[in-house]
């Protein structure tokens, strides 16, 4: 399984699509990236796949595509967030993983810290195992 499957009424699918849903930051043959809807830091985007990934970051497998992805929405995000966020000390990279993520693509989520407010990092603490996985780790486990 390579991780890529249509999923007809996926929310990112038409976002990726038709790129009207949102205020789109970034657009390229990959990846979107726009704000999230419910911003848990001074800044926070979240990178998807054009196309549909998912359900979450189990769902990658160690091949180069799946590696290439990645660190293709990490660099995006990491971009974004110098460009609009550049007095942030701190920066947060990430997925959620079963039972925390909510939408079935494959999303990273790009935070320039500080949390606002300060009780969401609870949410966005990377712990590998379950909940919230630093997107670094997912590289070195995808490497080929």
């Amino acid at each position: 399984m390579d991780g890529h499957y249509s999923f007809e009424n996926c929310l990112f699918c038409d976002i990726g699509h038709l790129a009207t849903a949102v205020d789109l930051l970034y657009l390229d043959d990959k990846v979107v990236a726009f704000p999230d809807h419910r911003p848990a830091a001074l800044r926070h985007y979240l990178v998807i796949p054009v196309e549909h990934v998912g359900p979450t970051v189990n769902s990658l497998d160690k091949i180069p595509k799946h590696y290439e992805l990645v660190n293709h929405m990490l660099n995006v995000g990491k971009d974004l967030l110098r460009r609009d966020a550049p007095n942030s000390v701190e920066h947060r990279f990430g997925f959620h993983q079963p039972p925390i993520h909510t939408i079935d693509h494959l999303h990273l989520h790009c935070l320039a810290l500080p949390f606002i407010p300060e009780w969401r990092k609870v949410k966005y603490t990377p712990l590998d195992s379950i909940g919230f996985v630093d997107a670094n780790n997912v590289l070195e486990k995808l490497k080929p």
